[in-house]
Formats: structure tokens, sequence, C-alpha cells
């Protein structure tokens, strides 16, 4: 994987998006061209529409990633792929048609759009058919060793295995006793120069996987790996990286301590992402503020009680806030306490399952975003109930709270809706991974990724 701004990104997407980004641009200059020609017009040179045409493939790549084109889904099914591609390039089309009506004559010609939406679906389309083989191949798979052979090393291997994994694993060495668990385990002993038999299985990496370290690190063994070149990581780190979470099942305090993450420079970034937030959720406001009316009527219509519901919910450091929501469920909803939804819930009245599905509730939250208590991005905020409930349960939940609360985030975009302890476990580890990596580029792969989220929302409740 490639570190990208604290984030990683697997090689073969990385790559794959490469390459769909020169064919974008690609696409945009034969329509631009064609067009000019059709209506006997000169295109002019590349530098005066190289403004155009990166605005194309900056659009439309973006609509990719938000609808998951990228997604390990996408990377396995090319009927899958396709699919997204070309609601991704539909809505990148809707978008600049949309910019050419309210600046006419500055931007595109809407017949430019059209041949450059279908030569970028054919070029896309094939970039796939030529790629997909052999993004899947070990080329693009780093080869692991692993030192270890109990549970946590099952664990590796069992990541391995999955469809879609980004390495293999070439080895295991049991420091210790032979390993009933991985019998094809080779013993410590029997190996005479680790470094040498590292090069010789051609392995990127050697992997930290032992049940217990203290007094048993072979801190000799790792540092001559080390020095040939060979990257050496412990298991929490290499977790992280490989399923975007941090374990809490192996997570100790040194662990966050003093690995790289809650970094002082994001001081700058959190001005930037204030900054965004105020300017956004205004611009949101305005635009929505006819939609938000709209179903405030519909929803005092349909059934009995006020149109918003507000609720007291933890955010930034503990402390509590009030949070406005168009109101999806019945007022006596709560009258036993709070608790999480449930699958075809039935305090939730008929347009409450509409407004829950499309997300719709939520736009009245974007005010708490302009006054400063929440973000467009972070941990989902919680009600003081379930905080009190989940402190005692789960460790390190409080450190959630070291992050302003969002209306999308991490977790959300990774997991489905959660109503249970284990599922709130789950989520947790995706909201420690992004107080941890928190950069303004994580905030936009996640809004551009929350329109997947709305568009498929599978996880609504």
């Amino acid at each position: 994987m490639v570190r990208l701004f604290k984030h990683y990104v697997p090689h073969a997407v990385l790559l794959l998006g490469v390459v769909d980004l020169i064919l974008l641009l690609l696409a945009a200059d034969l329509a631009w061209v064609f067009r000019a020609g059709q209506i006997g017009t000169d295109a002019g040179t590349l530098v005066t529409r190289i403004g155009a045409l990166s605005g194309f493939a900056a659009t439309t790549l973006a609509a990719m990633i938000a609808v998951g084109v990228y997604g390990p889904e996408a990377l396995r099914s090319m009927r899958f792929a396709c699919a997204r591609l070309l609601v991704a390039i539909s809505l990148a089309i809707l978008a600049l048609a949309l910019l050419d009506f309210i600046l006419p004559g500055h931007t595109y010609w809407r017949s430019t759009l059209l041949y450059a939406m279908v030569l970028a679906t054919v070029l896309l389309v094939l970039n796939r058919t030529l790629l997909g083989n052999l993004l899947g191949t070990s080329a693009f798979r780093r080869r692991v060793l692993v030192l270890g052979t109990g549970p946590r090393a099952q664990r590796l291997k069992a990541l391995s295995e999955k469809e879609g994994s980004s390495f293999r694993i070439v080895g295991f060495i049991s420091m210790t006793q032979p390993s009933e668990q991985v019998p094809e385990a080779v013993q410590r002993s029997s190996i005479s120069d680790l470094s040498a038999y590292v090069a010789g299985l051609g392995a990127n990496e050697v992997v930290l996987a032992l049940e217990e370290r203290r007094n048993s690190l072979p801190l000799k063994d790792l540092l001559r790996v080390k020095t040939t070149g060979v990257h050496v990581n412990e298991f929490s780190s290499f977790l992280e990286r490989e399923t975007g979470r941090v374990d809490l099942d192996t997570l100790n305090p040194s662990w966050l301590i003093f690995s790289d993450g809650f970094s002082s420079g994001r001081a700058i970034s959190s001005v930037a992402k204030r900054l965004f937030d105020v300017l956004a959720s205004a611009l949101l406001l305005l635009l929505t503020f006819p939609v938000i009316t709209l179903f405030a009527m519909v929803v005092k219509l349909d059934s009995k009680g006020p149109a918003f519901f507000r609720q007291k919910r933890v955010g930034l450091y503990g402390q509590t806030f009030e949070i406005v929501k168009l109101r999806s469920m019945r007022i006596d909803a709560e009258k036993d306490g709070a608790k999480w939804a449930e699958k075809n819930d039935t305090r939730i009245t008929r347009v409450g399952a509409f407004i829950r599905k499309v997300r719709i509730d939520e736009l009245p939250q974007v005010w708490t975003v302009l006054t400063g208590r929440m973000s467009f991005v972070g941990p989902r905020p919680e009600v003081p109930t379930f905080v009190d409930d989940l402190d005692d349960k789960l460790p390190y939940y409080a450190e959630r709270h070291m992050v302003k609360p969002g209306i999308t985030g991490w977790a959300q975009i990774n997991y489905p809706y959660g109503a249970s302890i284990e599922d709130a476990r789950h989520k947790l580890e995706y909201d420690l991974y992004y107080a941890k990596n928190y950069t303004p580029f994580l905030d936009l792969l996640i809004m551009l990724q929350t329109l997947r989220v709305v568009l498929w929302p599978d996880g609504a409740r």
C-alpha cells in the first residue's frame, strides 16, 4: 500500500486511478477537438483548454470515488464496476452541465460533454478489461513473512485469504516450540541466518505476531532483517494499515502513544476544517432550506408531534450539546428511555422510513455544524446514556471524543448501522482510526464516499 496524507491506498487502486485520470483527460480532449471540427471552429491550443479538460477529469474522478468505483467489489467484478462507472459518469455530466448552465460560454459545450461521456465510458471499461486480471495478481500483493504461530498469526492467515487482500503470506516462523495451529511453520532453530532466509523467500515485509512479547522479542533477528532493507512491522500497525481500523483486541496504550498519529500539525488542518464547515454549511442550508421546509410540513401532517426532533448528544471532549433532526419516529418513541433503532423498527413513521433511507432527516444538523458543535466529518455523536454504558464496556471509548463529532464519518461509510455492544465495538475501531489519522484528505474521501451510502442506503434504519 501507498500512504497518502496518513491514509493507506492499495497500489492497485492507485495505479488504476492514475490511468483513469489520464484516460479521462484524453477523452475530454478528443471530444473537444472532434466537436470543434464538427462546427468548423478552431479547437485552440492544449494550453487554452487544459483548465476545462482538467475540470472534466477531476469531477468525473471524484464521482467515481464517491460511488465506489474503486471499492473492493468493483475491483473483483467487471459487471459491478461497469454499473458504478455509468452512474459516476452520469453524475459528473449532470454536475458539469449545471455548471455550464450557471456560467454559459465559459466552461463546456454540452454536446462536447456528451461525446466525452461516451468516450470516457469506452476507455474506462477498456482499461478495466486490460488491467482487471493484472490487478489481482501477486505483482500488487506484498509478500509477508509472519513471526509467530498463535491466534494472531491465524488472524493474518485468514485476512490474507480474503478476496481482494493486498498481501500474501509466504511463510510462518515458530519462535518457540512447534505449532499445531500452523503446521507449515518453520522452526526458528532450524534457520541459521534469518535475513538470508527472508531474502530467499522474496519477502517484502516481516510482521511480528507473537502472543507474548515481554522478554521474547527477537531483537537481533529483527535488526538484521531491517538493515537488509525489508520492512519490519508489528501486529497492530499491520492490521491498521490493512483494515482501515484500530484493532481493539490487541491495542495497548503504548502503541497509541508511540505509533504515528495524533499529529500536532492538525492545528492547521483544524482551521481549514472549520473554515470549510462554515462555508459549506451556510451554502448547504441555503440550498436545502426548501427541502427541509417541505419535509417538515410532511412530517407534521403524517403524525402527531413537532416536525423537528431534539436530543442531547455527547460531543468534543465529552461535552453535551443538542442536535436537531427531522422527526422520523413517533413522539412516544423514547417514553421508556433512549434505545438503538432496530431493523423494521415499529417506532418509525411512514414518512420517517423514507427520510431515514435517503438521509433527509439529517439535513437540519447542518445548522449544528454552522454553529460549531459538530463538523461534517467525525464520529457519530451518541446519547449520553449510551456513552456512559459504552465507556464502561469498551476500552478507549473516551478517545473518540477527542475529535469533533460529525454528520458522516469513517465508521459510518465502512460499517452498517449498529444496534448492539458488538456493533459499537466495531464502529469504535473505525472511529479511533479516524481520530488517529485525521487529515483534510481523509475528510474529503469520506465526504465523497458518503454519496455511495446515500445512493445505496443498505445500512439505514
